[in-house]
C-alpha cells in the first residue's frame, strides 16, 4: 500500500468515525488533498460550497488564489497537502461552531500524524485558535510560533490569513502575499532547527 493509498483509508476510516453534526447537511465529506509526504500542511477552516459539491479543497476562488502565491514561491498543490479544520460544509457557509471543530478533530490530527509536516501553517483564525488557543490573528500572522502541542507530532505553526478574507480586501490581501513569501525561509529556518 502506497502512503497515499495509506492516507486514503485513513480519511475513509475518520469520515466513518466521525460524529460532527454537519455531516447531516453536508453533501459529501471533504477530505484532505496533496502530497502524503508534505514537508508543510495548510489547514484552512471548513470547505465550501463548490468544495462540497466536487470534494476536495480549496478548489474555489480562495484555492485558485493560494495556487497563484504558491506558484509565486516555486510550489506547486503537488507539493503541499491541504485539508480543513471541518471536513463537512457548514450551511449557507456560516463560520465552523467550537463544537464542530471539535468532533472533527480527531480526523485532523490523525491526518496531521500520519504526515508528520516540518510546519503547519493555518489560514485564517479558526484553524489557528484550534491549537493556539489566545492568539489573535491580526498580531500572530506572519512569525514562526514553535509550540508543543500534545498528541501533534508537529512542532512549528505559521498563522496566515485566510486567502478568502483576503481577496476583497487590498490591504490583506498586500499583507498576506508577504507573508506567504516568507515560507521559503520559514521551512529553511526549521528544517536547520530539526538537524
Amino acid at each position: 500500500m502506497t502512503r497515499a493509498e495509506e492516507l486514503n483509508q485513513i480519511q475513509r476510516e475518520q469520515n466513518e468515525a466521525c460524529e460532527c453534526a454537519l455531516k447531516k447537511t453536508a453533501l459529501q465529506p471533504v477530505f484532505g488533498d496533496g502530497n502524503p509526504d508534505a514537508k508543510i500542511v495548510f489547514i484552512g477552516e471548513a470547505p465550501g460550497k463548490k468544495e462540497d459539491e466536487e470534494g476536495r479543497p480549496f478548489i474555489g476562488a480562495a484555492g485558485k488564489f493560494l495556487a497563484e502565491m504558491l506558484a509565486e514561491i516555486g510550489m506547486k498543490r503537488e507539493d503541499i497537502y491541504i485539508t480543513n479544520i471541518v471536513k463537512y460544509r457548514p450551511p449557507d457557509n456560516r463560520d465552523p461552531e467550537e463544537h464542530e471543530k471539535h468532533e472533527c478533530a480527531p480526523w485532523l490530527h490523525a491526518e496531521l500524524n500520519f504526515i508528520k509536516p516540518d510546519v503547519i501553517v493555518f489560514l485564517g483564525r479558526h484553524s489557528m485558535t484550534h491549537f493556539l488557543p489566545g492568539l489573535v490573528i491580526s498580531e500572530a500572522h506572519g512569525k514562526l510560533v514553535h509550540r508543543k502541542i500534545p498528541n501533534i507530532a508537529t512542532e512549528y505553526f505559521f498563522p496566515l490569513y485566510h486567502p478568502a478574507a483576503a481577496l476583497y480586501n487590498g490591504g490583506m490581501r498586500e499583507t498576506l502575499m508577504g507573508d506567504f513569501k516568507k515560507i521559503p525561509k520559514v521551512l529553511e529556518k526549521v528544517k536547520e532547527t530539526k538537524k
